[in-house]
């Protein structure tokens, strides 16, 4: 890598490049996305890169414009003042996240990818460069990390029927180190493209459903057990498995049959062992559809450390919270393919669930012989922002996080475009679906599907309770305000109108708030605390609707965020002589099952009390019509996925879900803010227009809301 000082031979000092493709606007552009990306707590691997390069070209910039001789003195101390403004924001910025301080000691771009974006750059702003700069390899591969990593050696178990299983094959071990393949070089080699991806997707490039185009449907129905149909949209997603597709995101809409799609598809592709990672809470269910559905195989449920497991079973499901003590004998047993469930549970790649789950699939990837079945399964795998989709992606194959595989790449490369041209990002969008990402929708695949209705029922918190909620939060909207103007008054602004407001500062405060309240937990008033004290104080009054309306409607599901309002519920159901039963993340496996199959099954169950969190997936209550929410979430992704444990195939009425809002309360903003979070998933994955939603987390946008109010206006 040559040095990064400037010279004459690598840059045109001419008036044309200040003029007409400055560098430094560039700069002052691509700090601002990085700037935002922060602010929102999305900082993924490409603002990251970003942040670097950045650094790395103030640095160039400031000094190539003391030494250019032929700058006057006043363009040369206009120029300095305004990289200066760029490495302001680098420092805002760093101090937000303070993980970003390690990037700015490197020198110089050393990743290929860095390299990649400061050539692309500096040939935008109309530099010259060496031919050796233009030109930028990928470094050698490195070998894959260990399935177990040294920090869970000592915990691995092994189970004796896993000994017996391995030992049981009259083979030697095959000798399956990954043989160095020789790449041919493509039109895009050199372009960064990770963002370009995630842009795709995050302007609804295209205007379409993402959904991977699907084989006809076939004439017979050759895998129904006996007594069971497959439906039309779940046959033609296996005629793709039969067709030879092997790798999946499949996101249909919540409730149209995932489950049984998978286990089919297994069927189908023979890829057994499969090995299906899910949510502690669905591991039964998912014992019973693979039973129910291919009944010639064994599945066999690992609990604790797999002293009972069947190591001869041909479908091994497991739960996220205990997969690090089984990696070991997983990643030895020859697996052929790979399910995820709820795959939105593995997009924070800091996690070691998430890098467990990684390690495994790409030790899956390594072993089976041609390609393994692997499939991310949810249907909300955008959450906050489009770079949820990077581990998915990762787990699939189709990126490393800094590049897309070659058979992506290829398919980008046959379009004939690069990132610089307006129609690439359909046509990359268009590829990356291409892929294998499966999205339909209840209304187009499941037209006698009920409708699905969420009513708003505002209450009134009119005792004392209620009083000192809307007077913390006035208390805590006046300090924030406090805060604002302090910043105010020693920046010496005075350009603001009468009644105007930076909004610049008021976020800068919220976020300084919402961190101060992460760091503090359940101690003062913040953000938290507050909307836990909503909820104990609307607890009673959600519990008495949902008592009156299972006597009018009968079976109803009860869902709360916080333990003391479900207890709350429930002694309040016991009270009115209704019977329920509950479903909590402390429970057993059998123990939540059991609720299930009795709130299913039972006439005399009237109400299920539900977690927000440990059942808001993969949980079928469909005996139920109503759902009441007596929390409100953090997520759009969260409500949709609660409701729809109700409004799924099998349903037969009409569904609505009844959302318990505290008037003249932040839950009133909060119900606001997760409504318009809708937007990002119909853009992205339904390809409908709409406008942008609130782009900030929920938490921050309703801190932000609270200032705004504090200083007397939206």
């Amino acid at each position: 890598m040559p040095t990064t000082a400037p010279t004459a031979a690598r840059r045109k000092k001419t008036s044309r490049r200040l003029e007409d493709a400055p560098l430094i606007p560039i700069l002052a552009r691509k700090v601002r996305e990085v700037e935002a990306k922060a602010q929102h707590g999305k900082l993924g691997p490409t603002n990251r890169v970003k942040f670097q390069v950045i650094a790395f070209l103030v640095r160039e910039e400031r000094a190539r414009v003391k030494s250019d001789p032929e700058l006057a003195d006043g363009a040369r101390a206009e120029l300095l003042k305004r990289l200066d403004g760029v490495a302001t924001i680098l420092a805002k910025t760093a101090a937000r996240d303070t993980s970003l301080i390690q990037l700015l000691e490197a020198d110089q771009a050393t990743s290929p990818v860095a390299k990649r974006m400061r050539r692309d750059w500096l040939l935008e702003s109309g530099a010259e460069l060496a031919p050796e700069e233009l030109v930028i390899a990928d470094v050698a591969r490195v070998p894959q990390a260990q399935v177990v990593p040294a920090a869970l050696a000592e915990r691995q178990v092994t189970p004796p029927s896993v000994e017996s299983r391995l030992l049981a094959s009259p083979f030697l071990a095959p000798d399956l180190t990954p043989r160095p393949a020789s790449i041919p070089r493509r039109r895009l080699d050199g372009w960064e493209l990770m963002g370009p991806l995630y842009k795709a997707f995050e302007t609804g490039a295209g205007g379409s459903t993402a959904s991977m185009e699907l084989p006809p449907l076939p004439e017979y129905d050759h895998l129904s057990p006996k007594g069971l149909e497959v439906m039309v949209h779940q046959s033609r997603f296996l005629e793709s498995v039969r067709a030879g597709h092997r790798s999946f995101l499949l996101a249909d809409e919540p409730g149209l049959g995932k489950t049984a799609q998978s286990v089919l598809a297994a069927s189908v592709a023979d890829a057994y062992p499969l090995l299906v990672v899910v949510p502690n809470v669905v591991k039964m269910n998912w014992a019973r559809e693979v039973e129910r559905w291919t009944p010639q195989r064994r599945a066999a449920v690992i609990q604790g450390d797999g002293q009972d497991v069947d190591a001869f079973a041909d479908v091994f499901i497991v739960n996220y919270e205990i997969l690090d003590r089984h990696l070991s004998w997983l990643g030895k047993i020859g697996l052929r393919g790979m399910v995820v469930d709820e795959a939105h549970f593995i997009k924070n790649l800091s996690s070691q669930r998430s890098q467990n789950v990684l390690a495994l699939a790409s030790r899956v990837r390594e072993q089976t012989p041609g390609e393994p079945l692997m499939m991310a399964l949810t249907g909300t795998p955008l959450i906050n922002d489009v770079e949820d989709f990077d581990a998915i992606w990762r787990f699939l194959g189709w990126t490393n996080g800094e590049r897309p595989n070659p058979a992506l790449s290829e398919k980008l490369d046959a379009t004939g475009l690069t990132p610089a041209d307006k129609s690439f990002y359909g046509e990359a969008r268009d590829a990356v679906i291409s892929m294998g990402i499966v999205r339909r929708k209840k209304k187009d695949v499941a037209a006698d599907l009920p409708d699905k209705l969420v009513a708003d029922l505002p209450v009134q918190l009119d005792d004392e309770f209620g009083r000192g909620i809307r007077a913390a939060e006035r208390e805590l909207g006046e300090r924030m305000a406090a805060k604002y103007r302090r910043i105010i008054e020693a920046r010496g602004d005075r350009d603001l109108g009468r009644g105007e407001i930076d909004e610049d500062i008021v976020r800068l405060v919220a976020h300084g708030e919402l961190e101060e309240s992460k760091a503090a937990g359940a101690g003062g008033d913040n953000v938290f605390t507050m909307v836990r004290r909503i909820g104990h104080a609307k607890a009673q009054l959600a519990a008495d609707y949902a008592a009156q309306l299972q006597r009018s409607v009968g079976k109803v599901v009860f869902f709360a965020k916080h333990v003391d309002v479900m207890d709350q519920a429930e002694a309040h159901f016991a009270a009115a002589g209704i019977r329920s039963v509950s479903i909590r993340g402390d429970q057993s496996t059998p123990a939540r099952q059991q609720a299930i199959d009795d709130f299913n099954t039972d006439p005399e169950v009237g109400i299920v009390v539900c977690s927000l969190t440990a059942a808001g997936v993969g949980v079928n209550l469909q005996a139920a019509s109503n759902v009441v929410l007596a929390e409100l979430s953090w997520t759009a992704a969260e409500q949709t996925q609660a409701i729809d444990r109700v409004h799924r195939i099998g349903q037969d009425e009409p569904v609505t879900a009844w959302r318990i809002i505290a008037a003249h309360t932040l839950d009133t903003k909060i119900a606001e803010l997760i409504d318009q979070k809708q937007s990002l998933a119909a853009r992205a994955l339904d390809g409908e227009t709409v406008e942008d939603g609130a782009v900030e987390s929920v938490q921050l946008a309703a801190l932000m809301h609270l200032l705004r109010e504090a200083l007397g206006g939206e």
